[in-house]
């Protein structure tokens, strides 16, 4: 690839990466009416699926390291939201459960997803397919050693 061909718009990688700050923009005002971050919502939505996870659950469902999602659930404990406990079986493990302040967000929150998508003004059938795309990409990066593991 000669240096003609190297223009910013034309990179997969930095549409993907300018759309996630297009849909923080978006979400942001939604949010901030409800107190919580980006973030923060992640977060929500992976209790609200499956309470009692554990930090390391929550973290790999995100693609989180602990030591950013500590700090968040802190917040989201301070806030109210949920509560962290040491599993009965593993002291080592810490468990995040939804408070009765957390199970009411949802229903306050419930109307985010479909904010969302009038921003996009994309079909549900267009979003299901451009989801299932990305997935799809994130899974083969995910699987990718690097340019040098075919040599091996």
């Amino acid at each position: 690839m000669d240096q003609e061909q190297l223009k910013l718009g034309d990179f997969l990688c930095f549409a993907v990466y300018s759309t996630g700050h297009a849909f923080n923009r978006v979400y942001k005002p939604i949010l901030d009416r409800l107190g919580i971050t980006y973030p923060q919502y992640l977060v929500m939505v992976a209790l609200w699926e499956r309470d009692g996870q554990t930090v390391g659950q929550i973290g790999e469902s995100l693609f989180l390291e602990s030591s950013t999602l500590t700090p968040l659930l802190k917040r989201l404990e301070a806030a109210g939201h949920v509560r962290r406990e040491r599993d009965t079986r593993d002291e080592r493990q810490v468990r995040i459960h939804l408070t009765e302040k957390g199970r009411a967000l949802q229903a306050e929150a419930r109307d985010v997803p479909s904010c969302i998508f009038a921003a996009t003004g994309k079909s549900i059938e267009e979003l299901i397919r451009l989801q299932a795309e990305i997935v799809s990409l994130r899974a083969a990066l995910d699987r990718y050693e690097g340019p040098d593991a075919a040599r091996t």
